[in-house]
């Protein structure tokens, strides 16, 4: 059953999380809880491949409502976060106009119908409360970092032509950064603020119990030993994420009947380091044997 923001409690928030395989901490819980019941955004930061835009994912799945995605990225601008005319339509309309004869008035060609919702837009304008996930905020410039704290503040737009549009329902908004640059203090303070760090072993232990079926509790914790030490003991130019360490266990379950061998991982080490510079690093300083005694030990 989805849950209600208005009747939500802590309690309620937490068993929903688990129930979709979502494995999080008092502090993860508690800090969504607040974003939810003050009707504030949300600031998680914390490396690549830690779960930030999961968060955004499993909120619209336990409150069964839609997720709206805005996707920053170097040179993001108001028209195409926010809305645009649809300029095509529009000159399709004056040409139909001047072929029949038609009158025409500026106003006629300024209406709803003549608008491309862009990812804010749409999240205020929802019927229902939905879920926005400004993704990557860190990849925008200043100039749009302060535009968006603006309708972040008070969940409206002006539209020249249409006049203010304010949200029917506010939103639950998650923003996500990578630490690309600094952020604002203007957007610090209109958001809660969460970190994410890698998971603990016990931690990343239950998550491939729950993402990766039939595998062990002893070949799990193998697995996530194994990813543990690598990410700790190695200068890798790009550390496995959460989700490359629930394929890394899937492929050797497929391969190894449940067993974890210096070949399984020469034969799958692809599928958890992506960077050839970090393979060679690995294959020259630790190597299969040698992870894959570690692993043992610690299952």
């Amino acid at each position: 059953m989805p849950l209600d923001a208005a009747k939500l409690s802590l309690e309620d928030l937490r068993r929903a999380l688990e129930a979709e395989g979502y494995i999080c901490d008092g502090e993860l819980v508690t800090t969504l809880y607040l974003a939810i019941k003050l009707g504030k955004p949300l600031l998680i930061t914390g490396a690549p491949g830690v779960g930030k835009t999961e968060v955004a994912k499993v909120l619209s799945r336990v409150f069964a409502t839609e997720l709206v995605r805005l996707q920053c990225y170097e040179g993001l601008d108001e028209a195409k976060a926010l809305y645009e005319w649809n300029y095509q339509r529009q000159l399709l309309r004056i040409q139909l106009a001047r072929e029949t004869a038609a009158g025409l008035d500026e106003q006629d060609l300024f209406t709803p119908a003549y608008l491309l919702e862009r990812p804010l837009l749409k999240a205020i304008r929802a019927e229902k409360k939905v879920v926005l996930l400004v993704d990557e905020v860190d990849k925008t410039d200043e100039e749009f970092e302060a535009f968006l704290f603006e309708v972040l503040s008070d969940f409206q737009v002006s539209i020249p032509e249409l006049g203010t549009v304010t949200a029917r329902s506010i939103p639950i908004v998650v923003l996500t950064s990578n630490a690309q640059r600094e952020l604002s203090d203007g957007l610090k303070r209109r958001c809660l603020f969460l970190y994410i760090d890698y998971p603990s072993l016990e931690k990343e232990t239950r998550i491939l119990q729950v993402k990766v079926p039939g595998i062990g509790e002893r070949l799990a914790r193998q697995v996530a030993a194994a990813v543990q030490y690598l990410r700790a003991e190695l200068a890798l130019k790009k550390k496995p994420a959460i989700a490359e360490t629930i394929d890394w266990a899937q492929a050797l379950l497929l391969l190894g009947e449940g067993r974890l061998t210096p070949e399984l991982i020469d034969q799958t080490l692809n599928v958890l380091l992506k960077e050839r510079e970090d393979q060679e690093l690995f294959r020259g300083t630790v190597g299969s044997a040698q992870l894959c005694r570690r692993a043992l030990q610690a299952g």
